[in-house]
């Protein structure tokens, strides 16, 4: 599969941007997908994710009531919603997909996921 992110920019705090993935093949709706995010001098850090069915989703405390996570699964296409950005919030972010189908997890790690888009940073000023 190819996973290509798109929507990152230059933002100032406060603001808001929507990240979109697209993913190829036909197998989409039979996968969870997730977002993680790596800043400078830190480590992948999970960030949401959604279940195949868009039945369940999870994010990380600190995005919390800002970020929203959602699928159309007819244009094989993740998106994640960023409103009340912050400084902190600035990283590159990249969307993946679990190793296996039908699989979702409240706290994943980068170990669980097998395929990874490109990344689209994302940076916000204060």
């Amino acid at each position: 599969v190819q996973l290509q992110a798109s929507g990152g920019g230059l933002v100032q705090a406060g603001g808001s941007l929507r990240l979109a993935c697209v993913a190829s093949g036909r197998t989409f709706s039979t996968y969870g997908m997730g977002w993680f995010r790596q800043a400078p001098g830190k480590e992948r850090e999970f960030v949401a994710m959604i279940s195949y069915n868009s039945g369940r989703t999870s994010y990380v405390d600190s995005v919390k009531g800002r970020f929203t996570i959602s699928r159309d699964n007819a244009k094989n296409t993740v998106y994640l919603e960023m409103n009340s950005l912050r400084p902190e919030d600035t990283a590159i972010y990249y969307c993946a997909r679990p190793k296996l189908q039908y699989t979702y997890y409240g706290a994943p790690t980068p170990n669980d996921f097998g395929s990874w888009g490109q990344g689209t940073l994302v940076t916000v000023s204060s």
